[in-house]
């Protein structure tokens, strides 16, 4: 008895200095590195185990029974890996199956992690052991899976992009081939039937993308408040909606525009004051889709991306610094339309075309109709009433 005693002394003493487990994961093709860390209330990090596996089911499998035999202590685990490419994605849908606690941060972010900690080698069991020591200090952004039908359009509006880039290059050599010193109409007609394949799979993919759109009524009736944004179209809100999963893991505007890489970054020393720029430091798949977009804002003259547009071009004189604006502004006002459901209003347009209602005056109304109004209207001291008066609060 005094021995159980003991024991349940002991474990509460080791669960009163530990904190939580760190499990890092170093992601390639056909394998991965896994190492199991332990914080505790003094910030010190301790390994306890690493060790590799295959990256298929049979290697999930095995890694699972490897992590349940070596979380000994009843504390929190949070697992932390990399989004390197496609990779990472298998494993993290099985995790997500067995409610695990993922998080997923972009390379760079851990890259530099890893610098900091002074790790200047690089191998699969030194990042694993690195991610595992970030996962026990910080606190990371929980892992959110992408719904079916946003999953399958990030993957056609990618596939989308890409066909689109391969048209243009194809298009560059065979103008190249055709104004060259030497033709060969041969290789000039291998060229335009990959053209002409490349343009065919294009508008079949996006007929796609209206299909997926459709076959889903909550999206539907959110894409369609949305563009009513005149010049914003399916294909660039679909991108948008597919590269930020609907905006489910944003909890505020600053977090979507840093994520986008529309973050100001200043650069300021001293005496010295350098050029303020965004960071680009984000997805690019969104500042393409909103470039042309932006271009169409400013066309249309919707009121309130116009109006924006002439603010920055008079302040700076740049052109382009104006539409970077405008496509932030866009972005924001995407987000918040997603986020509250609402359809989008030109308050502008309306007022110009003379749609929008006037407050009644009472200049045009007769004059028995004014005598009233002016009677009812008109204060009169014995029938104030006593009750709801109120003093002004100085507070």
């Amino acid at each position: 008895m005094k021995k159980l005693v003991d024991h349940i002394i002991h474990l509460k003493i080791l669960l009163m200095i530990f904190l939580k487990y760190g499990i890092g994961l170093d992601m390639a093709m056909e394998t991965f590195d896994a190492c199991i860390s332990l914080i505790d209330h003094r910030q010190h990090v301790q390994v306890k185990s690493q060790c590799s596996f295959s990256n298929n089911k049979k290697g999930f499998e095995s890694f699972y029974g490897w992590v349940c035999k070596n979380l000994k202590l009843s504390l929190p685990a949070v697992y932390l890996m990399e989004a390197t490419g496609i990779y990472y994605e298998q494993l993290a849908w099985y995790l997500h199956s067995k409610k695990c606690d993922l998080s997923v941060v972009l390379p760079n972010k851990a890259k530099k992690y890893k610098e900091s900690l002074g790790l200047k080698s690089k191998t699969d069991r030194i990042d694993a052991r690195g991610l595992a020591q970030m996962v026990c200090e910080q606190q990371c952004i929980k892992w959110k899976p992408l719904c079916d039908n946003i999953y399958m359009l990030r993957l056609v509006t990618r596939q989308i992009q890409n066909m689109t880039e391969q048209s243009v290059a194809l298009s560059n050599q065979l103008h190249a081939l055709q104004h060259g010193m030497f033709r060969d109409k041969e290789i000039e007609k291998m060229h335009q039937k990959q053209l002409t394949l490349l343009k065919k799979n294009t508008a079949s993919l996006k007929s796609k993308v209206l299909t997926t759109i459709e076959a889903d009524p909550l999206l539907k009736q959110k894409v369609e408040k949305i563009v009513k944004i005149k010049g914003l179209g399916y294909q660039s809100l679909a991108v948008i909606i597919a590269e930020t999963n609907g905006f489910a893991a944003f909890e505020s505007t600053a977090q979507l525009v840093s994520y986008a890489g529309y973050d100001v970054v200043a650069n300021e020393s001293g005496k010295r004051k350098g050029k303020t720029k965004i960071s680009k430091k984000g997805n690019s798949r969104i500042r393409r889709t909103l470039h042309f977009p932006a271009f169409n804002m400013v066309k249309y003259e919707v009121g309130v991306f116009k109006n924006l547009y002439q603010r920055v071009y008079d302040k700076s004189k740049i052109k382009m610094k104006a539409y970077t604006a405008v496509q932030k502004k866009l972005l924001t006002i995407i987000y918040a339309l997603w986020k509250n459901d609402q359809e989008f209003v030109d308050k502008t347009a309306e007022q110009k075309s003379g749609k929008a209602e006037q407050a009644p005056s009472l200049a045009s109304a007769p004059q028995e109709l004014k005598k009233l109004a002016l009677e009812k209207t008109r204060a009169k001291q014995d029938r104030h009433p006593s009750k709801h008066r109120r003093m002004p609060s100085l507070a």
